[in-house]
């Protein structure tokens, strides 16, 4: 079994590559989604979570309001710090669920957890490998204002709390540039997974 980190910034295309891989036979797991899962209702995070944030987070049908949860703990380290703590552990366990499986079944499977804040956390260092996905500073500004209906000095504020691009590259194992087209990044994908079987 191969467990591999994969990465990138904000906009840069890293669910796509995702996506690619798991066309190839891989099995994708969005470490994000499983965030957003665990502050459901029925979710693990989520008692712990309202408990220590109170209830000016809910909505009105009593579900958490993640922008609101992140307003809160934005501008405040140590608040988020206490919210990691929370929702992390709780990702993890999740992830141990889908992944025991999957490992059961084919003992040699390809899986990719797709996070991304990997190299933050430090949490890439318990993956084989660390994939990051990467492209032009100004075709990720144009993604991420497209994306997320937003202005350029919004998406220059995000990415100015996020680590650089450049930053990221010194941990990564293998770089899949989407600047280009998708007949392009399907290629440099095919490379680092065939690389990857290889392990």
């Amino acid at each position: 079994m191969h467990l591999i980190a994969l990465t990138g910034g904000l906009a840069t295309g890293k669910s796509h590559v995702g996506k690619m891989f798991e066309k190839m036979g891989g099995h994708l797991i969005q470490a994000d989604l499983l965030g957003h899962h665990t502050l459901l209702p029925d979710g693990e995070a989520y008692e712990p979570v309202v408990e220590r944030f109170g209830q000016g987070i809910l909505d009105q049908a009593g579900l958490i309001q993640r922008k609101a949860l992140a307003a809160l703990v934005f501008e405040h380290p140590e608040k988020l710090a206490e919210l990691n703590a929370i929702v992390h552990p709780a990702v993890h366990r999740l992830k141990q669920a889908i992944t025991d499986p999957i490992v059961a079944k084919d003992p040699e499977a390809i899986i990719i957890v797709e996070a991304a804040i990997h190299i933050e956390t430090g949490g890439y260092k318990k993956y084989e490998k660390l994939i990051l996905v990467v492209c032009t500073l100004e075709e990720q500004i144009r993604r991420a204002m497209k994306r997320d209906n937003a202005t350029r000095e919004e998406v220059e504020a995000r990415m100015a709390r996020q680590l650089s691009l450049e930053e990221k590259r010194k941990f990564a194992d293998y770089v899949i540039d989407t600047s280009g087209n998708d007949v392009e990044t399907w290629h440099q994908a095919v490379e680092v997974y065939n690389q990857i079987k290889k392990l």
